[in-house]
């Protein structure tokens, strides 16, 4: 079994930047892939980005590209999501999710290890 706990959400202006963090427990962390997902109200759960094991490869959705950068560090055992040029729509709640899959994941249901998420509010 494996525990995620992320911290690092709160409110913040649009134009600013928060870093989400994510640290597991329970499992060798570089045996996971990881993903950061968001949920805004009354919406489905979406992918924003995903790590592969060794934290080489990343995949980020069109809508935070080139703001979100996802990083992983298999020796503190967290993964960290650095957010920049935040708008108002990153709104949500933010979860950090595991795979032991090999390679990247973006689909929810690829994922099977779940932190409680971390909101974030981007007023304008």
């Amino acid at each position: 079994q494996v525990q995620l706990v992320e911290s690092g959400g709160g409110l913040v202006q649009a134009g600013g930047s928060l870093r989400l963090s994510c640290t597991a427990s329970g499992r060798t962390f570089s045996g996971l892939a990881m993903g950061w997902f968001r949920q805004a109200p009354g919406k489905e759960r979406e992918s924003v980005a995903a790590i592969s094991r060794s934290g080489v490869s990343t995949y980020y959705a069109d809508s935070v590209k080139g703001r979100f950068t996802c990083s992983k560090d298999n020796l503190k055992n967290t993964v960290y999501l650095q957010m920049n040029s935040l708008k108002p729509e990153d709104t949500g709640v933010y979860y950090c999710a595991g795979s032991t899959a090999v390679g990247l994941r973006v689909a929810v249901r690829q994922y099977g290890f779940w932190g409680q998420g971390t909101q974030v509010t981007v007023s304008s």
